[in-house]
């Protein structure tokens, strides 16, 4: 997404209750991602905390994934406060995450990191996207998810540090990763 798109509000869907609908599919979407990165991060850590020699991820892997409960808190009051359900796929995702996490962690550190990186760039450009449509009308929803944001992209950051793209096969990896983020986002939003 460019710098110019992401900053270009989005109006509000026409018609009766349209504003409130879209403001459930973003809600519904974004528990659904934090979700899914809590899981991932459990999966990654079931791995790698067993594994000799592996300390200092499996503490990046903690840190993050407290970041991620932290904002999937936040959707889980934000859901009940606005009467929002979350997405009928919430078992899937919990299980899909947690086998993304945990197969990455199988294939080495450098494809954790690999799916972390893949998994943030996605989650950040949705959130930015996000940003510009709800700036207008929900001006303290969009400065939660620009800080919720902030921490998704030094994530991306720290995994890019860690070696991100020196893992095995990085191109096929990343781009079947994101692609999958993609997907559960589009179903989340409307399931």
């Amino acid at each position: 997404m460019t710098e110019a798109a992401a900053k270009t509000p989005i109006p509000p869907r026409p018609g009766p209750g349209g504003e409130r609908t879209r403001l459930g599919e973003i809600l519904r979407v974004d528990h659904a991602g934090e979700l899914g990165a809590v899981h991932i991060y459990r999966g990654q850590r079931a791995v790698l905390n067993r594994a000799p020699g592996k300390d200092r991820i499996a503490f990046q892997l903690q840190e993050m994934e407290g970041h991620e409960a932290e904002h999937l808190a936040a959707f889980d009051r934000l859901l009940t406060e606005r009467r929002v359900r979350p997405t009928l796929m919430a078992p899937l995702w919990r299980l899909a995450g947690f086998a993304l996490g945990a197969g990455t962690a199988l294939m080495g550190e450098k494809a954790a990191h690999a799916c972390t990186e893949a998994v943030e760039t996605v989650i950040e450009e949705h959130y930015a996207g996000q940003i510009a449509e709800l700036e207008a009308h929900e001006p303290a929803l969009a400065a939660d998810l620009a800080r919720f944001r902030e921490e998704e992209l030094a994530h991306r950051d720290i995994a890019r540090e860690e070696g991100a793209r020196e893992a095995a096969a990085y191109p096929v990896l990343a781009a079947v990763i994101r692609a999958g983020c993609r997907a559960a986002i589009k179903i989340s939003e409307k399931l």
